[in-house]
Formats: structure tokens, C-alpha cells, sequence
């Protein structure tokens, strides 16, 4: 599967820089239409360790409300947190009715890090496959717009991006030998990946492979995957807001100003 991605997909920056005044305007108009029709969504990053997952949700939220999305950077459990129910922690950071919550790693560690780790038996992470799959149809069913991301670079862009980051004295520490130690590991990690693409990938938690080596295709396709996905819904709720055009939405102007140019009516 992950075989067949085209890694050496670009974008010229000229574009992206075109394109992305638009992006964050219709983003930030979803955010607010969601929030008016009480429509939920819950936004997955996953993906190779450097792939850019951090960068991608500091893009996507730059431009957002900041009372209308919350992020979580998911961890390893806590010890009261392991005394629940294993998909518990997620549960409580659903977002409200009508938010969004963007997560940095979520529920799919049980079938990655913990089964590449053995921090899960084995009985543990097959049977979370099922698990995932029935919340995400039940949040779905009760009208979450549900997104997940897989950032996909290749083992030797990985160790490209490891080096430079060790290079720079301010941001060596975020390199440490565990993750040299997954990436000796990239052939386990692509099958552990592969599996949970093909046994996580439905109609209502759809996932959505980003070649990642190109920061301005990875930025791009993310943003119309997610604004396509809130559109949609948005639709079938008579709740889509009309849109402006590319040329009013002016990457030097504030958003508030970018957004009043936009037409009353659709």
C-alpha cells in the first residue's frame, strides 16, 4: 500500500503561497458555521516520527478561532488512566458539540506504539482494531465529522530531517536514541502502519495518506481534504457558507476584514 505514494510529489512555494490565503479564510468561515450548526469535528494526525505533524496543525490553526478547537498532544497513559476502560482518556476529549479537536497522535497508539513496544498483548491490540472502529461509527452516527491524516515520508528522508535537527544545537534534544531505534525499525513500522490503514479505512473515519516530503503538498492536500470533509457535512445540514473568491481573501489582511468581503447570501 504505502509502497504505491508518490514521496517526490511537490508543490512550487509560489503557489502554495497563493493558495493559502484562501485555505485559512474558508477554514476559519467552516469553523464558525460548524460552531452555529453544532457540528462536531474531530481531526486525527498520525504518521512517521518528523513526517510533520506538528507543523501541520500549528498551520492549520493560525488562522482559527481559538475558542472554537482544542488540541491534545497524546501520551503515553497515566497510571489512574490505565485503571479505565483503555479508550476512555479519548472519550473525554471529544470535543463539544459544534468544536473541533485536533488530535497529535490519538487512539491508534494501541495498535502502533504499544504493540510495536509490547506495552499491549497481542490479544490487547487486535482486538482494539474493532474497538476503533465501532467509536469512530458511534461518534459518526451522532454527527462527528471524523478526519484522520497519515503522514507518509520515506526512511531515508527520515534520517535527513533527524540529522538536521541534531544539527541545530537549540533543537538537538527532540532526537533521541528511541527514536534512531524506531527508525532501525522502519520495515516493522511500515507493516505495523499498513495493517492499521487497511483495517481503520471506512466510509465514515476515512483515512487520508500525505506524502510529507514536500511541506507545501503536505500543507495543501490537508487543507482541501479537511475543508472538503467539513463542506460536505455542512452541506447536508443547509449550513455551507458562501464563499469568497481568491482574490479577496488577501494573505496581508486581517481575517476579519477578508471575511466581511464575502457575499450575504450563497
Amino acid at each position: 500500500m504505502l509502497e504505491h505514494v508518490d514521496l517526490d510529489a511537490r508543490l512550487k512555494n509560489a503557489e502554495w503561497k497563493q493558495r493559502r490565503p484562501w485555505y485559512q479564510q474558508r477554514l476559519y468561515d467552516l469553523e464558525k458555521a460548524a460552531f452555529d450548526a453544532g457540528m462536531p469535528t474531530v481531526v486525527v494526525f498520525e504518521g512517521w516520527d518528523a513526517a510533520g505533524k506538528g507543523t501541520s496543525i500549528s498551520q492549520l490553526t493560525s488562522r482559527l478561532d481559538p475558542r472554537g478547537y482544542i488540541v491534545y498532544p497524546i501520551r503515553a497513559a497515566r497510571t489512574y488512566e490505565k485503571q479505565q476502560p483503555w479508550l476512555w482518556r479519548f472519550w473525554l476529549k471529544l470535543p463539544n458539540y459544534g468544536q473541533m479537536a485536533i488530535f497529535d497522535r490519538s487512539w491508534y497508539g494501541r495498535v502502533l506504539v504499544e504493540r510495536m513496544d509490547r506495552l499491549a498483548s497481542k490479544e490487547e491490540w487486535r482486538r482494539a482494531y474493532n474497538d476503533i472502529v465501532q467509536f469512530e461509527r458511534l461518534i459518526s452516527e451522532d454527527g462527528y465529522v471524523v478526519v484522520k491524516f497519515f503522514l507518509h515520508i520515506s526512511k531515508k528522508e527520515q534520517k535527513r530531517r533527524y540529522k538536521k535537527i541534531e544539527a541545530d544545537p537549540l533543537e538537538a534534544w527532540h532526537v533521541t536514541e528511541e527514536d534512531w531505534r524506531n527508525h532501525r525499525r522502519y520495515k516493522k513500522w511500515l507493516r505495523c502502519y499498513e495493517e492499521m490503514l487497511e483495517r481503520t479505512d471506512t466510509s465514515f473515519g476515512p483515512w487520508t495518506i500525505v506524502p510529507a516530503t514536500d511541506r507545501c503538498y503536505m500543507l495543501d492536500l490537508i487543507y482541501r481534504t479537511l475543508i472538503r470533509a467539513m463542506s460536505d457535512r455542512l452541506d447536508e445540514l443547509g449550513a455551507l457558507p458562501p464563499e469568497i473568491s481568491p482574490e479577496e481573501a488577501d494573505a496581508d489582511a486581517p481575517v476579519e476584514a477578508a471575511r466581511a468581503a464575502a457575499p450575504a447570501e450563497a
